[in-house]
C-alpha cells in the first residue's frame, strides 16, 4: 500500500513539537514539503527533520508538490484560508483548534470538504481517549436519557501565553508559541479560542446536541484577551449548559475538565483531572468506567496518525470531524459577542 505524502501549513512551534516528528515516526507517511514565513526558520526545520521541499508562500507548495494530505497549523485566523485552499488542491486535512475563528467560516470548510470528498480532523487530543468513545456509546445508547443540562468547566495553567508572555513550558523549544497568536485580541487570541476550545470539542464528541445561543462575560488579561470565560448556551433541542474556562491554574498543577451531563433518565460524569467516568441513572443504577492512571494526561499523537491512514484510502473512524470543531466554534463565535453586546447571541 502507499505511504501518504503529507505537507504542512504554517510549522511553528506546535507543529514542529507535535506534528512533525509524529509524522517522521511513522512509516506510512513521508512528509514532503513544508510551509512558513522566514527562510532562515524555514531551512532549520528542512535542516532538522529532512524534508525536501520548503515554500514560503503556501500557494506554491499545493501548486509544486503533489500531496494526499495538509496539516494546518497556521495562526488561528488563517486556518479558514488555509483549510480551504488544501482542501481545493484534493488533499484531507487536519485543521488545528480552532477550526476558524467564525461560524461562517467553520460551516464554511465542513461543506467545501463534503463537496470536495475530503475528510477533516480537528486534533482534539482528549477526543481520541478509551474514556471518551465509552463516554459517546453511553449517551448516544440512551443510558442517561435525553440530553438537559450540561455542565462545563476546563482551566489550564497558561496565565503567562495568555497575558502575552512566553509560555514556561516551552523554554528551549526551537519556536516558541507567539503571543500575535495567543494574546493579541484582534487576532482571536485569549482563553476561548485557545484552550476553552477543547473542553467543547469534547463535548460535542460525546453529545449530539446543536448549539443555538449564548450569553457570556469575561475577565480579562493584561494583553486584553480573555483569561476567564463564563457563559450559558441553550441548545436546539432546549437544552441548557454553564460553561466555565480559566487560564490561571498554578504552574505545578495539570488541566482541569468538568464534564457533567444531566439526561431524562440519568446523568453522566466525566471528570479528565481525577480520572473518572460514571453513570448514575434515576433507577439507582450505576456504571463506573475504569480509566488508567495517567491516562487523561493531553497527547496529540493519534489525530496526526489518523490522518495518514485517511490518505492512505483505509476508510478509519474519524474520532473528531470537521462537524465537531464547527459547533465548538459556533459557540465560541457567539460566546465572543455576547461579551462585547451584552445581549444572547445566535450562533
Amino acid at each position: 500500500m502507499k505511504r501518504a505524502r503529507i505537507g504542512i501549513i504554517g510549522a511553528g512551534w506546535w507543529a514542529v513539537e507535535n506534528h512533525i516528528p509524529i509524522l517522521k515516526a511513522n512509516p506510512d507517511c513521508e512528509l514532503v514539503a513544508v510551509n512558513r514565513l522566514g527562510q532562515a526558520e524555514l531551512a532549520q526545520i528542512q535542516a532538522k527533520f529532512d524534508i525536501p521541499h520548503g515554500f514560503e508562500d503556501y500557494r506554491d507548495m499545493l501548486r509544486e508538490v503533489e500531496l494526499d494530505g495538509v496539516i494546518v497549523a497556521s495562526p488561528h485566523v488563517l486556518h479558514h484560508e488555509h483549510a480551504i485552499a488544501a482542501i481545493r488542491a484534493g488533499c484531507h486535512v487536519l485543521v488545528e483548534k480552532p477550526l476558524a475563528t467564525n461560524a461562517a467560516d467553520a460551516r464554511d470548510i465542513v461543506t467545501e470538504a463534503a463537496a470536495f470528498g475530503r475528510e477533516v480532523v480537528v486534533p482534539y487530543g482528549w477526543n481520541f481517549k478509551p474514556f471518551s468513545e465509552r463516554a459517546a456509546e453511553l449517551v448516544a445508547s440512551g443510558t442517561i436519557g435525553k440530553v438537559e443540562h450540561v455542565v462545563l468547566q476546563m482551566a489550564s495553567a497558561l496565565g503567562d501565553l495568555m497575558a502575552g508572555q512566553p509560555m514556561k513550558e516551552t523554554e528551549g523549544a526551537m519556536f516558541r508559541p507567539p503571543a500575535s497568536t495567543w494574546a493579541d485580541p484582534q487576532r482571536a487570541g485569549g482563553y476561548g479560542w485557545g484552550q476553552l476550545v477543547h473542553a467543547l470539542g469534547l463535548l460535542f464528541k460525546i453529545a449530539d446536541i446543536a448549539p443555538e445561543e449564548v450569553f457570556a462575560m469575561v475577565g480579562r488579561s493584561p494583553a486584553g484577551v480573555d483569561y476567564y470565560d463564563a457563559a450559558v448556551v441553550r441548545f436546539a433541542n432546549g437544552a441548557t449548559a454553564s460553561l466555565s474556562g480559566a487560564s490561571t491554574v498554578p504552574k505545578h498543577r495539570g488541566f482541569q475538565i468538568d464534564l457533567r451531563i444531566f439526561g431524562s433518565e440519568g446523568m453522566l460524569l466525566l471528570d479528565i483531572e481525577r480520572e473518572r467516568l460514571e453513570v448514575s441513572r434515576r433507577d439507582g443504577t450505576d456504571e463506573f468506567v475504569e480509566i488508567e492512571p495517567g491516562a487523561g494526561a493531553y497527547s496529540c499523537v493519534e489525530p496526526v496518525n489518523l490522518l495518514v491512514d485517511i490518505c492512505r484510502g483505509l476508510n478509519p473512524p474519524n474520532a473528531s470531524p470537521g462537524t465537531v470543531g464547527m459547533r465548538a466554534v459556533e459557540v465560541l463565535d457567539a460566546l465572543y459577542r455576547s461579551a462585547e453586546s451584552g445581549r444572547m447571541e445566535k450562533v
